[in-house]
């Protein structure tokens, strides 16, 4: 999380391994790779890398030599830099001359299939361009291909692309432009009411701002790999929550030190409402005291010696010692410690206000006779 920052993605996959892999993914990666084998500039692994490359960026299909000349003749007068062209397709007479000039040394290039579909397309382009200082050309811009002058190409310090996937490393955009991007974005996350949307367009915040970061879990076995999975899944939630709004002590402390508060609060009030305050108040011992019993200690008398204490002084049942908490790593992220509580105060009053549950009353059956002749023996 430190590596990717924030805004970063963080996806937990499973490992074809039995050891936990980390990979973190520089730059902007698509989901698109190479339109032809031609490109490859290291033939071992198969790969294209082009060291600042221009990249022409367009919503359209590239199929027409006159589509793609006039921009080969404007880079080449411009140096002979590398080319990158990220098209809706490019294909026929168009990739076959970028194959010709590619293998005839003429100009180093590599033509790569548009990502997503639809409106996320546009977006998706648009934010690479922004990344990389380009200009989309685009029916929508009023700007054709064969009007394309080297100033609507953008650039980057490289680009990888293998078979199914391109990565841009440091796009050469203006960092205003990127930012004000970056904001427009988070502001459509905060709005949009669609899980997948958001998570996509959180996906589109990493690739400007952040980075990715890929977790293997390993196992050798698969109710390992599941359970390995989740306690990582568990992690990394917990880990974001503490972004968020910072850490705590663990082990139920937190909620022993806010019953001096309660007091106080109780203090200036009356009738029902010092009742519920003392109610709550009441609650906050419940987890050490379940913690120290569930441990095989005396949940009263751990309750009474950590509220002698003072801050993070609190029981590590695991130990079943006495300590400083923070100290130790005994730690809660306090979104969770407070989620916990405001939820459990809303079940009460939602049991108060209905004054009913509904709950499944178990049925006990007998043993059958040879089971209990067999405990009994």
């Amino acid at each position: 999380m430190d590596k990717v920052g924030r805004e970063g993605v963080i996806t937990i996959e499973e490992s074809k391994t039995m050891v936990d892999e980390l990979d973190f993914v520089e730059g902007m990666r698509l989901d698109r790779g190479y339109l032809s084998p031609h490109f490859v500039t290291d033939a071992q692994r198969m790969e294209v890398t082009l060291e600042e490359p221009l990249i022409l960026i367009t919503d359209t299909k590239v199929s027409s030599v006159n589509d793609i000349v006039p921009t080969l003749e404007k880079v080449a007068q411009a140096g002979g830099r590398p080319l990158a062209i990220i098209a809706e397709d490019v294909e026929g007479e168009a990739l076959a001359t970028l194959v010709v000039n590619k293998l005839r040394g003429t100009i180093s290039c590599v033509a790569v299939k548009a990502p997503g579909f639809g409106d996320r397309r546009k977006a998706l382009l648009e934010d690479i361009a922004i990344m990389t200082g380009a200009t989309v050309i685009s029916n929508d811009t009023g700007l054709s291909l064969d009007a394309v002058e080297v100033s609507h190409l953008g650039s980057a310090r490289r680009i990888i692309a293998v078979k199914d996937e391109t990565t841009i490393v440091e796009g050469r955009g203006a960092p205003e432009a990127t930012e004000s991007r970056v904001a427009q974005i988070r502001v459509q996350v905060e709005e949009t009411t669609s899980d997948y949307d958001r998570e996509k367009l959180q996906e589109r915040l990493a690739a400007l701002v952040g980075g990715v970061a890929v977790i293997r879990v390993g196992a050798a076995t698969e109710p390992e790999m599941n359970e390995r999975k989740s306690r990582t899944e568990d992690a990394l939630s917990a880990t974001r929550a503490a972004v968020e709004e910072g850490i705590v002590p663990g082990g139920g402390v937190t909620l022993i030190r806010s019953e001096q508060v309660l007091d106080d609060l109780q203090a200036s009030l009356s009738g029902d409402e010092a009742l519920g305050v003392r109610l709550i108040r009441d609650s906050l011992s419940a987890p050490l005291e379940l913690i120290s019993e569930n441990a095989g200690h005396p949940g009263q008398v751990v309750l009474d010696k950590v509220r002698q204490g003072e801050g993070d002084w609190g029981f590590d049942a695991e130990k079943g010692e006495y300590t400083h908490l923070i100290q130790s790593g005994i730690i809660d992220p306090a979104k969770v410690t407070r989620s916990a509580l405001q939820n459990a105060c809303s079940i009460a009053a939602m049991l108060l206000t209905t004054q009913a549950v509904v709950a499944e009353i178990p049925i006990f059956k007998p043993l059958p006779a040879d089971v209990q002749d067999f405990m009994h023996d």
